[in-house]
């Protein structure tokens, strides 16, 4: 295994973590605003609502993506395994 292959290998898990973490923190940093928007609009400063929306909002985004995200992870893994038969020949 020469340096440009381990170079491929953590590039793309690099880029696969990206992918895979993106729409969780995107949607966390999209009801974040939008419930402290409503919250200065309002004066409520109860905390536990942003929390509480925020998990929501998680959950749902796990569901919808969770399968795309799973696969997206496997494909990786069987990638890295194949280089590592790879390697032993």
């Amino acid at each position: 295994m020469d340096s440009a292959q381990v170079l491929y290998i953590g590039k793309r898990t690099l880029e696969i973590g990206l992918m895979v973490s993106m729409p969780v923190l995107v949607v966390t940093l999209v009801v974040g605003f939008l419930v402290s928007i409503l919250q200065a609009v309002t004066s409520i400063r109860d905390m536990t609502i942003a929390l509480v929306l925020k998990l929501a909002a998680v959950a749902v985004t796990l569901l919808i993506c969770g399968n795309w995200m799973i696969q997206l992870v496997m494909n990786l893994t069987y990638e890295i395994f194949g280089h590592m038969k790879n390697i032993t020949q």
